[in-house]
């Protein structure tokens, strides 16, 4: 298991409050790791990685359309995407290098899901990744 894999698990799913995960590379718009069972298609990538590069009111506006299915565009700014659809989410935190994706289901505490990305996102910046 890679160290960028062994963050995803034991960061974000560990928290018990995000469902799955996964680092998508900026540069080449591929997925670099993911959680167990968690599979982001191409189609996916090419959405998140366009909602932050039009503007975020724009993105806010028309939402975001996520492993088949359309989400409400709560939040849109420079560094950072949610998104949701009835009780279930997307949490999209951009870095220098990645593009950090987290989601929640039912039960589970969009906020600390929110707090457990942005920290690990805050986490990767620094160390310039």
């Amino acid at each position: 298991m890679s160290h960028l894999q062994t963050l995803l698990l034991d960061t974000l799913l560990g928290t018990k409050h995000v469902d799955s995960a996964a680092l998508i590379k900026l540069q080449e718009r591929s997925l670099c790791v993911a959680s167990p069972g968690f599979s982001v298609m191409p189609s996916d990538v090419r959405t998140l990685v366009n909602g932050f590069a039009k503007n975020p009111l724009q993105t806010r506006r028309e939402g975001l359309y996520f492993k088949e299915k359309d989400y409400k565009c709560v939040r849109a700014d420079e560094y950072s995407l949610y998104a949701k659809n009835e009780n279930t989410g997307v949490v999209v935190v951009k870095t220098h290098l990645y593009l950090l994706v987290a989601t929640y289901t039912e039960g589970m505490y969009p906020s600390v899901c929110v707090e457990a990305t942005e920290k690990l996102g805050e986490y990767l910046r620094k160390k310039g990744s």
